[in-house]
C-alpha cells in the first residue's frame, strides 16, 4: 500500500497522469497551408520621366552639329588642313558617304536607312525611359544619328544620298592616323560606350537592376527549401 500511494504521489507531483500527457512528436504543428503575410513594401518616390532630358541632348548635339558643319563649310576647302594644338588635332574638309568616321564608302543608303531606324526606336523606345543615364546615352546616339542624316537627305550629290561633312583628324592630316569624323560621330560613339556599360551592368531603361544569376539561384534555393519544409509538415501530420 506504501508503494502503491508512492508511485501516485510522484504522478501527482508531475501534473496530469502519463495516459493524458501529449507525446513529444505529436506537438501542434502550425499550419502550412495558411497564406504568409506579404512583407510590407517600403514607398518608393515617384519615378520621372527622362524623355525631356533625350530630347533636349539630342537637340544640343544636332544644333553643334549643324553649327561646326556650317562654319567648315563656308572657311575651309575641301582638302584643306589647317594644324591646330601642336599638331594633336588637324581641322579639314572631307565628304563621307558612308558610316560613322569614314566607314564603308559607297554605302549611302542603306546607312541612310539604318539611322531612320535608329532614330524611330529610339524616339520610341524614349516614352518609357526612367533612367537618366540612359538617357543621356540614347540622347547623344539620337543627336548624333540625326544630324548625320540631315547631311545624307540635304547635300549633294543628292537625296538620301549625300555626303556627310566631316572636319576632325586627329594626330595627323587627312586621317592617315585615325579616321576623319565630326561632332556627330563623336555622340554616336560615346552614346554606345555608355550604354553598353549600362546594359553590363544590368540598369534598365526604368532605372531599375536586372537580377543577376547569383540572386536567382538564391530565390530557387529558398523556394527548395521552402517546399522540403513544407513536406516534412504534411509527415509529421500523417504520423499524427
Amino acid at each position: 500500500m506504501v508503494s502503491v500511494a508512492v508511485r501516485a504521489a510522484r504522478i501527482d507531483d508531475r501534473g496530469a497522469p502519463l495516459a493524458v500527457q501529449p507525446h513529444p512528436d505529436r506537438r501542434p504543428q502550425a499550419d502550412a497551408s495558411a497564406p504568409e503575410q506579404p512583407p510590407a513594401e517600403t514607398p518608393q518616390p515617384p519615378r520621372r520621366r527622362r524623355m525631356w532630358l533625350l530630347l533636349g541632348l539630342a537637340a544640343a548635339v544636332l544644333l553643334a552639329d549643324i553649327i561646326t558643319k556650317l562654319v567648315v563649310v563656308a572657311t575651309i576647302r575641301q582638302g584643306e588642313n589647317i594644324r591646330t594644338l601642336g599638331g594633336l588635332l588637324y581641322l579639314t574638309h572631307l565628304r563621307n558617304v558612308g558610316a560613322a568616321f569614314s566607314f564603308a564608302q559607297g554605302a549611302t543608303i542603306l546607312f541612310t536607312v539604318i539611322a531612320v531606324a535608329v532614330v524611330v526606336v529610339i524616339v520610341r523606345t524614349s516614352r518609357r525611359l526612367y533612367s537618366a543615364l540612359w538617357a543621356t546615352a540614347l540622347g547623344l546616339v539620337l543627336g548624333g544619328a540625326l544630324g548625320n542624316l540631315v547631311d545624307r537627305v540635304f547635300r549633294s550629290p543628292g537625296f538620301l544620298r549625300g555626303g556627310v561633312v566631316d572636319f576632325l583628324s586627329l594626330f595627323a592630316p587627312d586621317g592617315r592616323i585615325w579616321p576623319v569624323f565630326n561632332v556627330a560621330d563623336s555622340a554616336i560613339v560615346c552614346g554606345g560606350i555608355l550604354g553598353a556599360l549600362l546594359a553590363i551592368r544590368g540598369l534598365e531603361f526604368d532605372g531599375s537592376r536586372a537580377r543577376s544569376g547569383r540572386s536567382r539561384a538564391d530565390g530557387e534555393s529558398a523556394g527548395a527549401r521552402g517546399a522540403e519544409k513544407d513536406d516534412d509538415s504534411g509527415d509529421d501530420a500523417t504520423r499524427g
